[in-house]
């Protein structure tokens, strides 16, 4: 436990990259972000094809966007997502949300803990669906509708990500589910047992070396997902990578196989 504590803290800290890795269908901006107080740089991938047409294209929305498109920004190696569509010729715009740094705990739990705090998730997700989604949706060809609209993450991320699902379900119909920190909100079991019965989509994935609680923990909230819905649904997956550690390299070679179920 000790080492992801250092993984999901160190997240925040400089980059050892020096060189833009970015492709050129990847843009970023900034916008003005209340529920958070302040602005935030957001990241965007769009398809090549892109500029030639005038389709819409659905959209994944993931957390931690300095690690996802751009080496001289990222932690600990990015995550290589333009480069993955690209090959895949997946129709999807991807938008990237940048943590707020020493804020990512706060604004990635949903509850409390009792030893790091946090638990302000409400209003980074306040700010995704209320202030960031509406920007994205007037100024992008996209198809707006929960039907079309995704959202990842790893660790803390994972943990949003899934909450987002359940707070937000007329926004949301699937989440990229990585090394999900269960451990920092457990509420968060509670809170599916007692969701209605949902048909969302969600990936779940973890290495069997990344914490002695990582598999266990994510196991028993496919168990409660399953007792939600019926499995002939086929709205879950659940991947465990041997040898697999908390880290870039295990999403990164994990994102193209996720994306392409979820979309």
């Amino acid at each position: 436990m000790r080492f992801l504590l250092f993984l999901f803290l160190g997240l925040t800290l400089i980059p050892a990259h020096s060189q833009s890795t970015a492709g050129p269908t990847v843009s970023s901006f900034s916008i003005d972000a209340p529920q958070l107080g302040g602005q935030r740089k957001i990241w965007v991938y769009v398809p090549k094809d892109y500029a030639a047409g005038d389709k819409k294209y659905p959209v994944l929305y993931i957390h931690d966007g300095q690690n996802l498109f751009d080496a001289s920004t990222s932690f600990a190696g990015e995550w290589n997502v333009d480069e993955t569509l690209d090959s895949l010729k997946l129709p999807l715009i991807v938008v990237g949300i940048e943590n707020g740094g020493d804020k990512r705990i706060d604004e990635l739990t949903p509850y409390p803990h009792k030893k790091y705090g946090g638990g302000k998730a409400d209003s980074y997700l306040d700010f995704l669906v209320n202030t960031l989604k509406p920007k994205i949706d007037a100024t992008y060809r996209t198809k707006s509708g929960k039907k079309f609209t995704g959202i990842m993450g790893s660790s803390l991320g994972g943990l949003v990500s899934f909450y987002a699902l359940l707070k937000y379900p007329d926004v949301f119909s699937k989440a990229g589910i990585f090394s999900p920190s269960f451990w920092f909100s457990p509420q968060v079991y509670e809170m599916m047992e007692k969701a209605p019965k949902t048909k969302a989509k969600m990936y779940f994935l973890c290495g069997d070396n990344e914490s002695k609680e990582m598999v266990p923990d994510m196991r028993k909230m496919v168990s409660v997902v399953a007792k939600n819905r019926c499995d002939c649904l086929n709205l879950t997956k659940e991947v465990e990578v041997p040898g697999g550690e908390h880290n870039e390299k295990l999403w990164r070679e994990n994102f193209g196989r996720a994306v392409k179920w979820l979309f």
